[in-house]
C-alpha cells in the first residue's frame, strides 16, 4: 500500500488537484486530529484560493475512498485522521479538548479475551475515553 495520503489517493483513481494535493499534504503532516476549518486555516495559508467548501468536500471524498478516518469525539466538531495510521487509543481531556494518542497492551489483550470469550474473533476496535485532570498537590 502506498505510504501518503497523496500517493493512496492517486493510487485509487482520486483525481488530484492542485488544491486536493496541498489539502492531502496538510493532512499528512499533521500530527494532532483537525477539523475542517483547522485543516482549512492550514491549507489557506499555503494556498489562499482554497475555500472551506472545498477542504469540506475533500475530506468526505477521502473519507469515502477509506483514506482518512472521521472522529468524532462529542464536541460537535468531526476531525480526521490519516486511516493508515498505526493503531492506538484516544483519551480527551473534556477540559481542553486535547486528544491524546496512546497503545496498551493490557487493554489491546483484554479485548481480544472478551471477543473470544463471547465467541468472536476481533476484527478492529476504537476505544475513546474521557476524562478530566487530576488535580495534583
Amino acid at each position: 500500500m502506498p505510504e501518503t495520503i497523496t500517493q493512496r489517493c492517486e493510487a485509487k483513481g482520486l483525481r488530484m488537484t492542485g488544491q486536493r494535493r496541498v489539502i492531502a499534504r496538510v493532512l499528512e503532516e499533521s500530527h494532532d486530529h483537525p477539523d475542517v476549518e483547522e485543516l482549512h486555516a492550514r491549507a489557506a495559508a499555503r494556498d489562499p484560493g482554497i475555500s472551506i467548501a472545498t477542504v469540506y468536500r475533500t475530506v468526505k471524498l477521502f473519507e469515502e475512498a477509506g483514506i482518512l478516518d472521521k472522529l468524532e469525539f462529542g464536541d460537535g466538531r468531526a476531525r480526521y485522521e490519516d486511516a493508515e495510521r498505526h493503531h492506538h487509543d484516544h483519551l480527551i481531556d473534556l477540559h481542553s479538548g486535547e486528544v491524546i494518542e496512546f497503545v496498551d497492551p493490557e487493554i489491546e489483550a483484554l479485548q481480544e479475551k472478551i471477543a473470544r470469550k463471547l465467541g468472536y474473533r476481533l476484527k478492529g476496535h476504537r476505544l475513546e475515553l474521557y476524562g478530566v485532570p487530576i488535580k495534583k498537590g
